[in-house]
């Protein structure tokens, strides 16, 4: 398989992926099946060439043998206060051990989100109950973002991202 042309994000949609946003992961195997995570966190590397997002080993068992059988990941990133959501589609994706740094990536992030919740009238305490996992469980899946759509409900929901594009 050739190596996918990666789709250009821009800054704005970086830092929404990697802020206090909820981010769920889905594949599916050679069954054809979908399976779908939670995960608990976004790296970008390369200038958005390549996307982390890091998932419990424990949890994702099924997404992550799905991603061994057809390296397909989509990520969907969404705001809850405003409702405003991304996709990103992925075939190359691979699982990962952790790098450096990627904890910290994580801790980030939960504390993130739990400031995004709280407004909603989600106590921090049910927030990291619902991202908990042990670091040593964590695991990394990697890859090259081939295809990216809005999905904020509305009438563009589904249309390709655009630069610039909220």
């Amino acid at each position: 398989m050739p190596s996918p042309t990666p789709h250009q994000l821009d800054p704005d949609h970086l830092r929404f992926m990697t802020g206090g946003v909820s981010i769920n992961t889905a594949s599916s195997g050679a069954s054809g099946l979908p399976s779908q995570c939670r995960a608990f966190g976004c790296r970008v590397d390369d200038g958005g060439r390549r996307i982390r997002v890091f998932l419990s080993g424990a949890q994702a068992a099924d997404l992550l043998r799905d991603v061994g059988q057809s390296r397909a990941l989509a990520v969907v990133f969404s705001d809850p206060p405003t409702h405003r959501t991304i996709q990103i589609k992925g075939r190359d994706a691979r699982v990962e051990r952790l790098a450096p740094g990627d904890p910290a990536v994580v801790a980030a992030y939960r504390t993130a989100f739990v400031a995004c919740l709280r407004p909603l009238g989600f106590t921090e305490p049910m927030v990291r109950a619902l991202l908990d996992c042990p670091d040593a469980d964590l695991v990394a899946v990697a890859f090259t973002p081939e295809a990216a759509f809005n999905q904020t409900p509305g009438a563009q929901a589904g249309t390709p991202l655009q630069a610039g594009a909220k």
